[in-house]
């Protein structure tokens, strides 16, 4: 428990510290994202966030991490480290939306299941042949699920960061409620990099974590939700408890991708301001307590997370029906919410 805290101490003063840097080197390289019709912000405001976060995050882990070989550790780095230099190409404009998406991600994700960490879903319940490759496709799908949904969740000042440090806290919860140091001191070098860079970022933010940071965030809290080994009666709530974790970034993704399959538009290539937050701001919230309402739901259903690795296998599956029928409820009435409609736009993510 003394390593947790004192790696999360760690990433939380290196992501305070070193934002500053970061923020001056992005003017400097004049990697600024320019405000426009899609966007919220009113002023040029730097991008490279996630480059002092994936510093903090490094510095804190090399402090105070056991230095010995670890597969898992390497990969969760390797994939980490390209999806923020992909990211951060993109943001600088000389990749395809397209690399992204087919490549980086599935590649991150490819990396980690190579280092043996993968979904555990289909092994118990098909036959020895087909389980394991199932939890194999599974688990790039979620990996790539979870990193695209953050990428497009960094869409307004604090959500990204925000989420991502209650998922994170979370995790670290789980993680050492089940023993899982290695899961416990990981989630809290990310939970602290990513709350000292909300310090920077929440409204108005005055540095943006850019695709690269808003990929890697992603990446890591799929990776890590796959990584918790829940030990309960009840093998349901060891694919329950990731889905609860996240549901936030999942809402998002769907409403957008349902909103948009709707006006016969791409999920991933058309963007706009209609997403989860923006629907809740035009209502009369705002953008601080629309970011707040997220904030709020991200923890209650983090907390339902928690219950259900408590609960019986009947009890989780209820639970589960419950909060995927509540998700198709808020889609239907969140898509009805008022928002700008875009009729076409660049071939990008938003």
């Amino acid at each position: 428990m003394t390593r947790v805290l004192v790696i999360f101490v760690i990433a939380l003063a290196a992501s305070l510290l070193f934002t500053e840097p970061v923020r001056q080197f992005a003017f400097r390289i004049r990697m600024i994202d320019q405000p426009g019709a899609r966007k919220i912000h009113l002023k040029p405001t730097p991008l490279l966030g996630g480059v002092a976060m994936y510093v903090a995050m490094l510095l804190a882990l090399v402090a105070f991490y056991p230095m010995r070989d670890h597969a898992q550790l390497f990969a969760l780095g390797l994939g980490a480290t390209l999806l923020l230099l992909v990211g951060t190409a993109d943001d600088r404009g000389w990749l395809h939306h397209q690399v992204k998406l087919f490549l980086a991600m599935p590649g991150a994700a490819i990396i980690v299941l190579a280092s043996g960490i993968h979904a555990q879903v289909f092994s118990t319940l098909l036959p020895a042949r087909l389980g394991p490759s199932a939890d194999a496709v599974l688990t790039v799908f979620w990996i790539t699920g979870i990193t695209a949904a953050f990428s497009i969740l960094d869409y307004m000042d604090g959500v990204c960061a925000g989420i991502a440090t209650i998922a994170s806290l979370f995790i670290i919860l789980l993680a050492i409620l089940n023993d899982q140091l290695l899961v416990a001191m990981l989630a809290s070098a990310v939970g602290g990099a990513t709350l000292g860079f909300l310090g920077w970022n929440f409204t108005p933010a005055k540095i943006f974590m850019g695709d690269g940071g808003a990929m890697m965030l992603g990446f890591l809290a799929g990776t890590l939700s796959l990584m918790l080994s829940i030990r309960t009666s009840s093998r349901t709530a060891a694919w329950v408890t990731p889905l609860f974790i996240l549901a936030v970034p999942i809402l998002d993704t769907t409403l957008v991708s349902v909103s948009r399959l709707r006006r016969g538009l791409i999920p991933f290539t058309s963007p706009g301001k209609d997403h989860l937050g923006h629907r809740l701001a035009n209502c009369g919230l705002g953008i601080r307590s629309s970011v707040l309402v997220m904030y709020t739901s991200a923890i209650i259903c983090g907390s339902v997370a928690v219950l259900c690795s408590r609960l019986t296998t009947g009890k989780v599956a209820a639970v589960a029906f419950a909060g995927l029928s509540l998700l198709a409820g808020c889609v239907a009435v969140l898509e009805r919410l008022p928002y700008e409609r875009q009729q076409s736009g660049p071939r990008t993510f938003a």
